[in-house]
């Protein structure tokens, strides 16, 4: 009885907290900025290449290295935020993100420019766990803390979106630099709002940080991301992708073994043996995957086979996020409705149909954009907006408040590698319309077995 009096009282106190409404769209707006900052550099980079003189090589490595530590720490930056508490964790994640992101704006040349996109990576793999552990404190009810994340599944594909459209139109309007201005506002703006907006959140007690196996997950996923983003100008046997990539698996496996060991795991592996998180997770891969390689291969494509323009590109790609947002707002309630399954296997049917499209009509040299690339574009987001609701749902649903960081970091983890994984092992088909077309089937299968997820 005790317990259960001293539960209401906690829910009261955080009921009488900030307004969930503000808190909500502050926390929303961090995420987004920080999925927005993956994808902020990939349509300037030729004007980056030519203005620095750097090489092919390089420019892989500038734009992969936000990515390498954000996905390599994460995992890390969770248990940071289950220990430290999510409201202090977001402080910290944040004053590093925004150093960071400001040194990347005034960088005066290549090699500043690629230490503060790492530095970047470090201060977001701290910060996307912790603004999932604070949105837990803003909603403390299960059932309000569902619906908040329907809502907030959708706003990674949302960031990433407004980074491939923002960049298009800011490189063809101005200089690129400004494509890195966007995070810096946001985080100064996120650090003078958060003491007013958001719930203090409890410290962990009784936790270590797990060190060995930090180190191990964190240099074994970057170097095996590392590798696999070398494929896009190495064979696979060569030496450039061999060694990071099969040193990066070893250290993967100690990391797992280490776990079963490890007295206070950084990865609990029965985390991951829940069915519905785990099909959860690989939904938000293959998602994030299809969406990814859609906008690299369509930006290619018109680019540089039709001869559009970055401005037209990223037009192309508006009803894109049009189709996005609504699908995104429709989402909670279809979940509250349906049921989180139902719209995690229906959202990830959607999108492998609106990527079977795309294969089929979409890439062909002369397709009309009318009735060629726009069904594709119109059904994928819409499909994929609904699957990362659904996941996102699943992904979290039964965790226990000290270990939302942990989810918030493995959630981002499975987001990050996705596209990385399938893009590396998919683009080896050597054609862009078969690609898809394998995406697609991926999609299509991971949707019926989400159909038995009970």
């Amino acid at each position: 009885m005790t317990t259960t009096q001293g539960r209401d009282t906690t829910i009261e106190a955080a009921a009488k907290g900030p307004a969930p409404g503000p808190a909500f769209a502050l926390l929303g707006t961090v995420q987004t900025s920080l999925i927005f900052t993956l994808t902020a550099l990939v349509v300037p980079l030729p004007r980056i290449g030519r203005q620095y003189g750097l090489d092919r090589d390089d420019l892989i490595l500038l734009s992969a290295a936000y990515g390498l530590t954000f996905s390599g720490l994460l995992l890390f930056g969770g248990r940071v935020v289950d220990r430290l508490g999510g409201r202090r964790a977001l402080r910290a994640g944040l004053l590093v993100f925004a150093a960071a992101s400001l040194a990347a704006l005034l960088a005066p040349g290549p090699q500043t420019l690629l230490t503060a996109r790492f530095a970047q990576g470090a201060g977001a793999a701290l910060t996307a766990p912790a603004a999932m552990a604070v949105l837990r404190a803003v909603f403390p009810r299960s059932a309000a803390y569902g619906k908040a994340m329907a809502t907030w599944g959708g706003l990674s594909v949302l960031g990433a979106t407004a980074g491939n459209l923002l960049s298009g139109v800011i490189s063809a309007l101005a200089p690129w630099r400004l494509t890195l201005a966007f995070p810096v506002a946001v985080a100064a703006f996120a650090l003078v709002l958060a003491p007013r907006l958001l719930p203090a959140t409890p410290a962990g007690t009784g936790r270590s940080l797990d060190l060995p196996g930090a180190l191990l997950a964190t240099t074994g996923i970057t170097l095996a991301g590392y590798g696999l983003v070398l494929t896009d100008a190495h064979a696979w046997g060569s030496a450039a992708v061999l060694i990071p990539l099969l040193t990066g698996a070893a250290l993967i496996i100690g990391f797992l073994l280490a776990e079963r060991r490890a007295p206070d795991p950084l990865l609990p592996l029965g985390f991951l043996r829940d069915r519905r998180r785990g099909l959860a997770l690989a939904a938000i891969g293959l998602t994030a995957a299809g969406t990814a390689m859609t906008f690299v291969l369509l930006s290619l494509q018109l680019q540089q086979d039709r001869g559009w323009s970055a401005l037209q590109t990223s037009a192309a790609f508006v009803p894109f996020a049009v189709a996005l947002l609504v699908s995104g707002r429709a989402a909670g309630p279809l979940i509250a409705r349906y049921g989180a399954p139902a719209v995690t296997a229906s959202g990830l049917a959607i999108a492998a149909t609106g990527l079977a499209l795309l294969a089929l009509t979409g890439l062909a040299p002369h397709a009309p954009y009318a009735y060629g690339l726009l069904p594709g574009l119109l059904l994928l987001p819409a499909g994929a907006a609904a699957a990362f609701a659904g996941a996102a749902v699943l992904a979290t649903d039964g965790v226990e408040p000290h270990r939302t960081g942990l989810a918030g970091g493995v959630m981002n983890t499975a987001m990050e590698l996705g596209p990385t994984v399938v893009l590396a092992a998919l683009l080896t088909l050597g054609s862009d319309a078969t690609s898809l077309a394998a995406t697609a089937a991926t999609l299509a299968a991971a949707a019926l077995l989400s159909t038995r997820t009970k």
